[in-house]
């Protein structure tokens, strides 16, 4: 408790020469150190109210015991005893919602995406289902009301998709979707096979936070940047120019190639736009693995043993293994109805870092 405590006292001093700072006159001039420190004061200021509720619970506990020990009257000490276990279920709910609200946040969860989807293992029936995820991403996205724009695409002549990046805007993009890495399995029977037989195959997806130019620095001399005529499925021309762009990043040997634009400009804003997300990526990687050394990557190779989720279409099920959660809503949840797998990902992960603090 003393522990908890310190830390809310803490909290109080900071967000209080935060409220100060609001007060002067060169941070009003200011916008971006205005917006910066209002952002600040709306994260410290749940905190801050949580811990003044706690004080005065504690008080009350403080008062309720005095009761007891004071009362002459059965009825009155049987009532404080009543009224001090209420205060203790109390104590207890709140403390928990505040090392909720103490944990440390990850800095990028407010940050934008580039989402990126590829068939794995399962040759055509691995595209389509890409396709079938790329509209459950966009469909949750339209329920977020956040933004998603097409930067490359790779389609298949059935209607799959090989490759699909997007990049996806909104509050809380990185936070709600960063769980969603990994490899995803389906199964189910394809409208190809005539014995009726259950196919499985793979895709897989990656959530990378979007990354500033102030994040990542990218040398003019690391990049070879090529040329050439886009093409569409089964090398059918898509436009008589050499718009498309194929990025190279020297140093790491990343490639990017950004093609659906006719032009070459917008070709290659949008390549480096997924190029730095990488790269920032990465270096997010590296940091955490000096912490982490046994952390696995996003996406590993696409094989069926790494899967993160099965969509099972038999069952009508989808299972997500990390957390052994099952919702009986693949219908659903293909349409974007995610809600219930983001949240209980989200609550895993902050119980699981609860418990290495504790």
């Amino acid at each position: 408790m003393s522990t908890l405590i310190s830390k809310l006292d803490v909290i109080e001093q900071r967000h209080a020469e935060v409220m100060e700072k609001l007060s002067e006159s060169a941070v009003l001039e200011n916008p971006a150190q205005y917006q910066r420190f209002a952002r600040l004061h709306a994260e410290l200021n749940p905190v801050v109210e949580g811990s003044h509720r706690l004080k005065k619970l504690l008080q009350e506990l403080e008062d309720a015991r005095g009761l007891i020990q004071e009362a002459v009257d059965p009825e009155m000490r049987e009532m404080a005893a009543a009224e001090l276990a209420d205060l203790e279920q109390q104590r207890e709910t709140l403390e928990a919602s505040l090392h909720l609200l103490l944990l440390p946040k990850d800095p990028t969860d407010d940050r934008n995406i580039i989402l990126e989807i590829r068939a794995g293992t399962g040759g055509d029936e691995a595209g389509l289902f890409a396709a079938e995820l790329l509209r459950m991403y966009t469909r949750y996205a339209e329920t977020q009301r956040w933004r998603v724009e097409m930067l490359s695409g790779s389609m298949t002549g059935i209607g799959g998709v090989r490759e699909a990046i997007l990049a996806v805007e909104g509050r809380g993009a990185y936070s709600r979707l960063k769980y969603e890495s990994g490899v995803h399995r389906v199964q189910r029977v394809p409208a190809t096979e005539a014995n009726g037989r259950i196919h499985t195959s793979t895709v897989t997806v990656a959530v990378l936070p979007e990354a500033e130019e102030v994040d990542i620095q990218i040398n003019p001399n690391d990049l070879r940047i090529d040329v050439f005529r886009s093409t569409g499925p089964g090398g059918q021309s898509v436009n008589t120019t050499d718009s498309a762009v194929r990025i190279t990043h020297l140093a790491t040997g990343l490639v990017v190639t950004c093609q659906d634009e006719k032009s070459q400009h917008k070709n290659k804003a949008k390549a480096l736009k997924v190029l730095r997300a990488r790269l920032y990526d990465q270096e997010l990687k590296r940091q955490k693995e000096a912490i982490d050394k046994n952390r696995r990557t996003q996406v590993g190779s696409g094989e069926r043993a790494e899967k993160i989720r099965t969509y099972n279409f038999p069952q009508n099920r989808v299972t997500d293994h990390r957390i052994g959660l099952t919702v009986h809503n693949l219908t659903g949840v293909l349409e974007g109805d995610l809600g219930d797998l983001t949240q209980a990902l989200a609550s895993h992960d902050r119980a699981e870092r609860l418990e290495a603090l504790s």
